[in-house]
């Protein structure tokens, strides 16, 4: 399982501190032995199950993660040390962000995937941060986890959180609500 993860997640190696970038791959091993999702379903169903796109799941949360890092790095140029940013805990969070999906997804009568129970009552950000806690994961990433989506907009954010939280946003929402001329 390792290898398959390592293959659809090479983000996961920019994690520097060793524990931290073990834990992130044992949760998705863990979240893929725990669903009805294969790696191949992550390579080839959409990103969300909200509006008709092409976008794949791990297209999308790949440019999450490019996104965060990217921002995160001109945030560094401009800001230097007057906004510290943990590059670690910002990739492991948008890296971790939607693995509730992986439990939250079933698959119907023909082969589709939709949400399932578990999704309509707890959806992924709750999942989410349960398998962040179930790896020993910093709270700083079950945060990110958290208040990634709209669950999270009366919380408080942190500086990374902020930042994944757009960049999810900033990959997602243009397929929801841009004009088409």
């Amino acid at each position: 399982m390792r290898n398959k993860v390592m293959e659809i997640w090479p983000e996961i190696e920019w994690i520097k501190n060793d524990d931290l970038k073990e834990k992130v791959y044992l949760a998705w091993e863990y979240a893929l032995e725990n669903s009805v999702l294969t790696v191949e379903d992550l390579l080839t169903i959409p990103f969300t199950l909200l509006c008709e796109t092409t976008v794949t799941f791990m297209e999308h949360k790949r440019s999450v993660v490019h996104i965060a890092v990217d921002s995160a790095k001109a945030m560094t140029k401009f800001y230097g040390d007057r906004l510290p940013i943990d590059m670690d805990l910002l990739i492991a969070g948008a890296i971790m962000i939607d693995i509730g999906k992986l439990v939250e997804y079933v698959l119907d009568e023909n082969g589709k995937a939709i949400v399932g129970k578990t999704g309509k009552l707890l959806r992924h950000p709750f999942t989410g941060v349960g398998i962040s806690m179930r790896f020993d994961l910093p709270d700083e990433v079950g945060h990110m986890i958290a208040t990634h989506s709209k669950e999270g907009d009366l919380g408080k954010r942190t500086v990374e959180s902020i930042i994944v939280h757009h960049a999810d946003f900033a990959s997602f929402e243009p397929f929801m609500k841009s004009l088409k001329y």
